[in-house]
């Protein structure tokens, strides 16, 4: 947080484009978040985004790791970077590549949503209260908001998707995964649409959706796990409205979209 808003040129940089950057911040975050989870738990492999972007191998021990954690330092890094307060720090314990913890701190408010693989969800605050997490009823599509992140889709898939979105109630992108699955997993939300799957920016968020009685799916219908980065992903109310969201947004066959998108790679 002292970096926040006070960020010089030279501590933001680039990666993969404009709008996937990495800063001071999000390294010294990582190095500490890491430091301390390896003392807690000297056994546990450590995966961070910014160490698997040096070493993309990392990524191999997690299926089979007796416990390894998922660590984004700084997800939503293009609203820290500009200055916008909408960011958060993910946290997933991953036991034989099974998600069976995450954590979702708002540095902001200072607060935390927790989940427990089978125990809930819910958010903690600093003088100890909780709050339980709950996602939102089911309702018709025209009455279903969501957060929807369609700029990675291959074409034809980007366009119709983008062109279907206009068929929901109201639809947005947050630029922040954290936020998009606490406010699902709080019932401020319908739905979630994500194309990229990188396990940082979706173990933990999965597990607090499905935890506070969502349902979601990979686009194939396949079950999300941690070790699958390509097919995207879906979170609904239920299964039902999943099936809905799917048809109104794809209106393809399973078959062909797992085929379109690189399901399961």
């Amino acid at each position: 947080m002292l970096r926040f808003r006070n960020l010089s040129s030279h501590e933001v940089r680039q990666k993969s484009s404009a709008m996937d950057l990495v800063t001071d911040a999000d390294e010294a975050a990582e190095r500490m978040i890491a430091r301390e989870l390896g003392r807690a738990f000297p056994h546990a492999v450590l995966i961070g985004e910014e160490a698997t972007a040096r070493d993309p191998s990392l990524l191999n021990r997690l299926a089979d790791a007796d416990l390894a954690f998922l660590i984004d330092p700084v997800d939503g890094t293009k609203n820290f970077a500009s200055g916008l307060p909408l960011f958060g720090v993910m946290v997933a314990a991953v036991v034989r590549g099974e998600v069976v913890a995450g954590w979702i701190h708002d540095p902001v408010g200072n607060d935390t949503a927790m989940a427990v693989r089978g125990e809930g969800a819910w958010i903690e605050y600093p003088d100890g209260r909780r709050t339980d997490l709950r996602v939102a009823p089911s309702v018709a599509v025209r009455a279903m908001s969501g957060c929807a992140s369609w700029h990675h889709m291959p074409e034809p898939v980007r366009s119709t998707v983008a062109a279907n979105l206009t068929g929901f109630g109201a639809v947005a992108c947050y630029r922040c995964a954290a936020h998009e699955y606490r406010m699902a997993a709080a019932g401020h939300c319908h739905f979630l649409v994500h194309s990229k799957l990188m396990p940082w920016d979706h173990a933990a968020g999965w597990l607090l959706h499905r935890e506070a009685g969502g349902y979601s799916a990979r686009f194939d219908g396949a079950p999300y796990r941690p070790t699958f980065h390509e097919g995207g992903i879906i979170c609904a109310p239920d299964a039902e409205s999943w099936r809905t969201i799917h048809e109104r947004l794809f209106g393809l066959t399973a078959m062909s979209l797992a085929s379109s998108v690189g399901a399961g790679q």
